[in-house]
């Protein structure tokens, strides 16, 4: 995966590429290294989540961007506003291509967490990272949403956020591939939507209430398709990473 522009758009000499991230939820630095030496040839970049981060630092970020692995560094940034813009220094600083805030942190810590990313990344002369947005986790469902205060609904609760995001300069948001469409309709085109949430069919059920597959997902508008369970559990994690790449359209050169 190249890095993005500083308009957070993909390069234009690189029309196509492999849409699908891998998730690499695993607690094993060395596990989750030789999960990523395997696949990275066959999809677009991996995902460092909490667990691995809080297992391997931010060395394991180093080793992989070290490797020409992009990275997207998933640690959903959520205080107050100087806080996370230290932070986003700190991720920007680390080459990663991606990461992530809630944008429940509102206006001022959203609009601080991206001129972070844009002045850092020219003072060290890289493209910036995409700061995206986490609008609804994937996990919850209306009851769920309900339960912690939030009325009116899931997709207009999605709605309300992305437009926060978006008017606080914002580039690209996190959300449910059910809310993809909805989302393609009121954004800007340049938005870049990447979506977790991602099942074959094939998968035993889990924790993501709100999924589909990958050929519905990129049809639907989605940028980018995170995909974890149905790759790091495969039997042969290649051959899943490349099917799964398949199914959302993508066909190596």
């Amino acid at each position: 995966m190249r890095g993005l522009n500083p308009a957070g758009q993909l390069p234009t000499l690189q029309p196509m590429r492999n849409p699908i991230i891998v998730a690499l939820d695993l607690p094993d630095p060395d596990k989750a290294l030789a999960l990523a030496r395997a696949v990275g040839p066959h999809v677009g970049a991996v995902k460092v989540g909490k667990e691995l981060f809080v297992s391997a630092g931010p060395e394991i970020v180093r080793t992989l961007r070290a490797e020409g692995v992009g990275v997207f560094l998933d640690l959903k940034f959520h205080d107050i506003p100087n806080t996370v813009a230290k932070a986003v220094v700190a991720a920007t600083r680390l080459d990663v291509q991606m990461l992530t805030l809630h944008a429940g942190g509102g206006r001022e810590m959203m609009a601080a967490a991206e001129k972070a990313a844009q002045e850092t990344a020219a003072s060290i002369g890289r493209p910036a990272p995409l700061v995206l947005a986490v609008t609804v986790l994937t996990s919850f469902n209306e009851s769920g949403l309900a339960e912690t205060g939030v009325t009116g609904g899931i997709e207009n609760h999605v709605e309300r956020l992305a437009l926060l995001a978006t008017g606080s300069g914002i580039r690209g948001l996190v959300c449910s591939p059910l809310e993809l469409p909805r989302l393609r309709g009121i954004l800007p085109p340049h938005v870049q939507l990447v979506t977790p949430g991602i099942r074959t069919g094939a998968e035993k059920a889990d924790d993501q209430k709100r999924t589909l597959s990958p050929a519905e997902a990129m049809a639907a508008g989605a940028s980018w398709l995170v995909v974890g369970r149905p790759i790091y559990a495969a039997t042969d994690p290649v051959a899943a990473a490349r099917s799964i790449a398949a199914m959302a359209g993508w066909q190596p050169a």
